[in-house]
């Protein structure tokens, strides 16, 4: 699913989504973890095309029912058409586990779990390495610290999955992050961490995700915190290559809670919860 329509999933706006398939993929009561969080699908069911409705487009998030179906016919019009419920199911959980900073047995235990991920590799220890990298090297693309490993992007990418499914790492919209679980085992086990080598960080509020051609046009000009977005205008935020509506939306909507805006816009009341 593309972002802006996890973005109107998690707002409420669309509870629908179509696909062509040859069976079913996914099952009722499913939760897929995704950029905004836990999607859980709610039903699925086989629909003829000519069945569909002017409400199945509205709840799916398309133009209208012509834009459907039309949407429909450029993917394999030899499959079915499956409709598939979808609700926001909540933050995911991993997000709470990484900044859950564990106790000197929990820790042990995550340190058996990476020696047992380290004996079970083809190519050797890679746990310690991968986290230390990541802490050295936060928002890096992924390919480049691939190379750094000496190790392909594809296998790179799932090793960093099985250190986030523990909460140790985090993913930005480019590249990783260490958490402040992953932190805590580091340093509990006395690895050297390169921190102390690094700038600290520019203080206020991190940008929220907005994708990642977005991500680097703002890094790019050295914008990393919504209070540097709030001395730029709109116009000059959609004039950077790769600030869709989708990244805007989500900036604006960020600075709102904050209480923040673009520097032609007047500032809101920050969202109270």
């Amino acid at each position: 699913m593309r972002p802006a329509e996890l973005a109107a999933i998690r707002a409420g706006d669309v509870d629908l989504a179509f696909r062509r398939w040859e069976r079913p993929r996914v099952k009722v009561g499913t939760r897929m973890r995704t950029a905004v969080g836990l999607v859980e699908v709610t039903s699925v069911d086989r629909v003829p095309v000519r069945a569909l409705t002017a409400a199945d487009a509205r709840r799916a998030g398309a133009a209208s029912l012509a834009a459907l179906r039309q949407g429909l016919d450029r993917l394999r019009s030899d499959r079915p058409v499956y409709r598939i419920g979808l609700r926001y199911a909540g933050a995911d959980p991993r997000q709470a586990l990484r900044e859950a900073v564990p106790d000197a047995a929990e820790i042990d235990a995550i340190g058996v779990w990476l020696d047992r991920l380290d004996r079970a590799s083809p190519t050797g220890p890679w746990t310690r390495a991968t986290l230390l990298l990541v802490d050295e090297l936060p928002a890096t693309r992924a390919p480049d610290l691939a190379q750094r490993m000496g190790r392909d992007t594809a296998s790179f990418k799932q090793n960093v999955r099985k250190l986030k499914e523990r909460g140790l790492t985090e993913s930005l919209d480019i590249g990783y992050r260490l958490s402040a679980r992953g932190a805590a085992v580091l340093d509990h086990e006395g690895h050297p961490r390169s921190a102390a080598g690094r700038p600290e960080p520019e203080p206020g509020i991190p940008l929220p995700h907005l994708g990642a051609a977005a991500t680097r046009a703002l890094t790019a000009r050295g914008v990393v915190r919504l209070e540097q977005v709030a001395e730029l205008s709109v116009g000059e935020v959609q004039a950077l290559h790769g600030v869709g509506p989708y990244a805007l939306r989500h900036l604006r909507s960020a600075m709102d809670a904050a209480g923040l805006a673009f520097r032609d816009e007047p500032a809101r009341e920050p969202h109270r919860p």
